[in-house]
């Protein structure tokens, strides 16, 4: 089960703020039952992105193959 303060990637896009399918967050808040997630994505520099509120099904634990990768962030 997912926790607070772990890293998670988007399993879908949301354009509206720059994210793509697999871009890592950081779960800080875990609603009851892991039924939905408040997740933080940064920039490399440490700036917030946005915080969003997702569904369980719209974020995944990071597996232990993943490998981790940086992007610019889009305009």
């Amino acid at each position: 089960m997912i926790q607070e303060h772990e890293l998670v990637a988007l399993t879908r896009q949301f354009p509206e703020h720059h994210l793509e399918i697999d871009d890592i967050g950081t779960v800080v808040h875990c609603y009851e039952g892991g039924s939905a997630f408040e997740v933080e994505f940064m920039l490399g520099g440490g700036e917030t992105i946005v915080v969003l509120t997702l569904e369980a099904a719209e974020v995944r634990a990071l597996r232990s193959h993943d490998v981790l990768h940086a992007r610019r962030l889009a305009a």
